[in-house]
């Protein structure tokens, strides 16, 4: 709901550390490293190294971020690196919750956990397939001017909320299943909101 917002001041704060890196590293390094930390994060997740986890998770984020802010500078964007960028988000969202359901061992956070990534599965065929349809169209992301590899059609719970929820999640673990539940309405909605908007444009 906020992404727009946020790739709008990410690429201002960004840019001034890019521009300092120059060339000294690549983008694809930032996006592989992204994973490592991610995947890091969900690992302290499942040992309940909760403040750990936090911090990994951060560092996750912020250099995802930072990697197709880098892309830009260094003139080196390319359909490959907006690709693996989202395939290795996604699995870094999905080894998350599972490493917090590890840690809690409770029948209430596998429930949820399993309900969670349910939601997120319809969600990504709901805005990627929407998102290919507009490129076709001519009306993507470079036509809005975006800044990304392809368009991110809207939804209530995008990736600005996912970045607060995971990071409640974490922060608060004892509350992980009613936040989930949250999330997971929060998401479903962000479905139907396509599905309407696609019903009356496509």
């Amino acid at each position: 709901m906020f992404d727009e917002w946020f790739r709008r001041h990410k690429e201002r704060w960004f840019t001034p550390l890019a521009l300092r890196l120059g060339r000294s590293v690549s983008p694809l390094a930032i996006t592989l490293t992204a994973l490592a930390i991610g995947l890091a994060a969900a690992f302290a997740a499942s040992q309940a190294a909760w403040s750990l986890a936090v911090s990994l998770w951060l560092g996750n984020r912020i250099l995802d971020g930072l990697d197709g802010t880098l892309a830009r500078v260094q003139k080196r964007q390319s359909d490959l690196g907006g690709y693996l960028d989202i395939v290795l988000d996604f699995t870094v969202y999905a080894a998350i919750p599972i490493g917090i359901a590890v840690a809690l061992e409770t029948r209430a956070t596998w429930l949820v956990t399993s309900v969670l990534l349910a939601t997120w599965f319809v969600n990504a065929a709901s805005w990627m397939y929407l998102a290919a349809v507009l490129e076709r169209r001519g009306a993507g992301a470079t036509s809005r001017g975006e800044l990304t590899t392809v368009t991110m059609p809207r939804g209530l719970v995008a990736g600005t909320e996912t970045v607060v929820f995971f990071t409640l999640f974490l922060a608060l673990a004892p509350h992980y299943v009613l936040l989930a539940w949250i999330m997971s309405a929060g998401v479903t909605i962000g479905i139907g909101q396509r599905l309407v908007w696609a019903a009356r444009n496509l």
